[in-house]
């Protein structure tokens, strides 16, 4: 989200979706703040530092590593009022973290490469960020009192896949990881993600090509993509899309531009899309009640704040939509 005021921004997610509210991030903050300064500070007996190339593996927690911790609890302590002013205990509550893919993509060995190179290395922080989350869900459940729900952000998951991630010299290219490899490691933390929290796990990916299989394959309840992916999709990918609303997978469909168009833009606007591709892949409409979640198309830390209030307002009244379409419609 943008802005740096977490106690506001709390106050807008519990104004704006009280049936299921989240832990915003705010990366404006700076290091820290953002998504893998963030995900690195829940780890457990790990820990980062900031070089000039990002986030590098610290021998102990240094300055920046204490910021993230710092910046949490405030964020923490932020939901907690947001949730007593609000008078009521959501039905859930989700929190974001980077993904292990990408985290291991992000954050670089003392030497230079991406922790992803190193097996040991990628064992030892999928174990660590497991054991941050254990904690970060309790602490959650007993700030706010809701079933706690983790969504794994992976944008550089395609890039891993397809070997597309620069060496540390930049000459080169990090070997692609073969997809059977990316989907065990997913498998085992989504599995270790639903254990401790007792719920379905969701998968956001808003890069170009989001490999849905591969994530419904691993264990993703719900898989959340940027809807204009599908803008010119090939018959392949459409199959891809039936055959993970067939398999009983949630899709959170980003149907809601992430900054202001510039032009007006109405409910139908957003529905529509999403009407004629369950209308496409022969399914009823009422599919998209029962299996998707209109969202925006990815983060909305680029947004105004006018833009960013609109676009809550607009998933929520679309999820109205998936449920009772006007007639007409």
């Amino acid at each position: 989200m943008p802005g740096t005021d977490p106690v506001e921004a709390a106050s807008i997610v519990f104004g704006e979706l009280p049936e299921f509210p989240y832990l915003p991030e705010l990366p404006a903050r700076g290091v820290g703040a953002d998504m893998i300064g963030r995900t690195a500070g829940l780890l457990v007996d790990l820990a980062v530092e900031v070089v000039p190339s990002g986030y590098r593996v610290a021998a102990r927690p240094g300055h920046e590593h204490r910021r993230a911790v710092d910046l949490m609890r405030w964020d923490l302590d932020a939901v907690e009022e947001a949730r007593e002013k609000a008078g009521a205990v959501p039905p859930a509550f989700k929190v974001q973290v980077a993904g292990p893919w990408t985290l291991a993509a992000n954050v670089e060995l003392p030497r230079g490469h991406r922790i992803l190179t190193d097996r040991g290395a990628l064992r030892d922080f999928t174990a660590s960020l497991l054991d941050g989350l254990a904690e970060h869900v309790a602490e959650l459940k007993s700030r706010i009192g809701a079933p706690v729900v983790i969504q794994f952000d992976e944008p550089s998951l395609p890039a891993v896949l397809a070997g597309d991630l620069p060496t540390a010299s930049g000459y080169g290219t990090v070997p692609a990881v073969p997809a059977p490899e990316a989907r065990e490691l997913l498998s085992t933390v989504i599995s270790g993600a639903e254990r401790i929290t007792g719920q379905p796990v969701a998968v956001h990916c808003c890069a170009d090509k989001p490999p849905l299989s591969l994530l419904r394959a691993a264990g993703a309840g719900a898989i959340a993509f940027d809807f204009s992916v599908l803008r010119g999709a090939s018959p392949a990918q459409l199959d891809e899309i039936g055959e993970t609303l067939d398999a009983g997978t949630t899709l959170m469909l980003g149907l809601v531009p992430t900054t202001d168009p510039g032009v007006p833009v109405t409910l139908r606007d957003i529905v529509a899309p999403a009407f004629s591709l369950v209308d496409r892949l022969g399914f009823s409409r009422e599919f998209l009640a029962e299996r998707a979640v209109p969202t925006p198309a990815c983060g909305l830390a680029g947004a105004t704040p006018e833009w960013m209030r609109r676009a809550l307002n607009l998933g929520r009244e679309a999820g109205k939509a998936f449920a009772e379409p006007p007639e007409g419609w």
